[in-house]
């Protein structure tokens, strides 16, 4: 049996957090899918506010922490990454874009990324498409076509006759990233020079 590894990145400062809360919900939607698909599974979490001070100081040091190195070496290890960040002043928070500031920029090429954000009402939604996905697009990041944004009231609400409900949201993000991941294979086993075509991992994708 293979084993996969599923990094979550969660930027929330509170606790408990919202953004904290998501992450962990399209964590275990994709880490489902791959245990269907009989992967053995590791799953990580990284809370930024506890690497908040670490980040300023690589900033002025040009070096990281212990602490701040294997964040940084567990994601771009990561067989899949989900990213997800509170919305600050219509955009991404400070401390999540300071944190990829510090990821070599190729270190991402290829990596399967699934991106979500959090916030107080769902005008600040196109956050994910005018933001996130811009950013991973940067790092050359396979980014899961599904992004997940939650607004306060999607939390418990099933959605209507037009949209979907948060969990069912989830549920088709996580799955995407499960069967890229899964079509990827382990980072390890992965060729360094050889990226596998977009159109391949897509074409690979068995949705419900």
């Amino acid at each position: 049996m293979q084993t996969l590894k599923l990094v979550a990145v969660s930027a929330g400062l509170s606790s408990p957090s919202s953004t904290r809360l998501l992450a962990d919900r399209l964590t275990k939607a994709a880490e489902g899918r791959l245990t269907e698909q009989e992967y053995a599974v590791e799953v990580q979490v990284i809370e930024l506010r506890d690497l908040a001070l670490d980040i300023a100081k690589n900033f002025v040091s040009g070096f990281p922490s212990e602490q701040l190195g294997a964040a940084i070496d567990a994601v771009t290890g990561a067989d899949g990454v989900v990213a997800v960040t509170p919305v600050f002043t219509a955009s991404y928070s400070g401390l999540f874009k300071s944190f990829f500031d510090l990821i070599d920029p190729d270190a991402l090429t290829g990596k399967p990324v699934l991106i979500g954000a959090t916030g107080g009402t769902a005008r600040h939604s196109l956050v994910l498409d005018h933001a996130l996905r811009p950013l991973f697009a940067y790092l050359r990041a396979l980014v899961v076509p599904t992004a997940v944004y939650a607004a306060s009231e999607d939390w418990g609400s099933g959605g209507d006759e037009y949209t979907e409900g948060l969990p069912s949201r989830i549920r088709r993000a996580g799955h995407e990233l499960a069967d890229l991941v899964a079509a990827r294979g382990p980072a390890g086993d992965a060729d360094d020079d050889e990226l596998v075509p977009f159109e391949r991992q897509l074409a690979d994708l068995r949705l419900d």
